[in-house]
């Protein structure tokens, strides 16, 4: 009898312990791993709300950057964590919703079965861009039929296989029904250089790396892969404008080790999404190259969910793999 009034007891007090932790929360310095080397635009995100919940909290919010294998490093670290809230990271949509089914078991983690999502920060959009001595068109539909009339002859340039600078190039073939050679660089800023240097014809990229570059006259711009028109030139049309339901985009989230608690999430989300909110931060945002958003932690998950159903499918259709 005594054992179970203590068992009772015991049952009764366990859960006031984690609750007035996570009331708390935070009590001591939080890691925010960065799968990004530093000084892009999404170091430049997570720096930024970190030192908004460092100012909102009094408690140290680090960030790190963990390059390599595309991110996935950081992701496996994060997944290893413990769930206390203690270890967050912002990544995008190559880690969340294509290095899953693109390397599959060569990576250390599956986004949500290990990876508990707070928010999504920031969508970056990529814009079609084109070497204006190498392509004469200057339309989507122009470029379509230059791309018809010659197939197999133009080249597309990516930040490497995988990316979504690279999947929007194999969206874009397949929709369209058209034929390009992939040549895929280890990054934006070796791209960039060669296609406005044109050794290649034409690329999908982030805004913040091709605008500065199309102002000079140096690329011309023909369209943005976003859903709808983007609020930093609203003159510029979206691919969907002509081919119906053709979207790329990237996109930047936080997220934590599946299984922390759900109230230190929602404070997170809450606190991310109140600094999102603030006028200078949207501001801020706009200016490099980024349209910032908030969401809850069920809608950022429904978004990886979506996103990762439909860069499989594309992946799968244009046969794309990791060598």
């Amino acid at each position: 009898m005594l054992k179970t009034l203590l068992a009772a007891a015991l049952a009764l007090t366990l859960p006031v312990l984690p609750a007035a932790a996570q009331a708390d929360y935070p009590t001591k310095s939080v890691s925010v791993l960065i799968p990004f080397t530093a000084g892009g635009t999404a170091d430049i995100f997570a720096r930024m709300v970190s030192e908004h919940l460092q100012k909102t909290w009094g408690q140290p919010f680090v960030p790190e950057n963990i390059g390599g294998s595309g991110g996935a490093l950081a992701m496996g670290r994060l997944a290893r964590s413990a769930p206390d809230g203690y270890t967050i990271a912002l990544a995008s949509t190559s880690n969340l919703a294509v290095h899953p089914t693109l390397l599959g078991d060569r990576i250390q983690y599956q986004t949500l079965r290990d990876l508990a999502p707070i928010t999504q920060v920031s969508i970056v959009p990529n814009l079609l861009a084109v070497n204006p001595e190498r392509i004469k068109a200057r339309t989507v539909p122009e470029l379509i039929a230059y791309l018809k009339a010659n197939p197999g002859k133009v080249t597309f340039g990516s930040a490497g296989i995988g990316t979504t600078q690279h999947l929007a190039g194999e969206l874009f073939q397949i929709m369209t029904g058209t034929q390009m050679v992939h040549v895929p660089y280890k990054g934006s800023s070796q791209m960039v250089p060669d296609l406005v240097g044109g050794q290649i014809d034409i690329a999908f990229d982030n805004a913040p790396l091709l605008l500065p570059q199309a102002k000079v006259g140096k690329l011309a711009l023909l369209a943005t892969a976003t859903a709808e028109r983007v609020p930093f030139d609203p003159n510029l049309p979206t691919v969907a404008e002509t081919v119906p339901g053709f979207e790329a985009v990237a996109w930047h989230g936080f997220l934590a080790p599946i299984g922390t608690p759900a109230p230190v999430i929602d404070k997170l989300a809450k606190a991310i999404n109140a600094y999102m909110e603030q006028p200078a931060t949207k501001a801020r945002f706009i200016e490099l190259g980024a349209i910032p958003v908030h969401t809850s932690p069920e809608q950022f998950k429904q978004l990886i969910a979506s996103e990762t159903d439909r860069w499989k499918k594309v992946i799968d259709t244009a046969k794309v793999k990791v060598e």
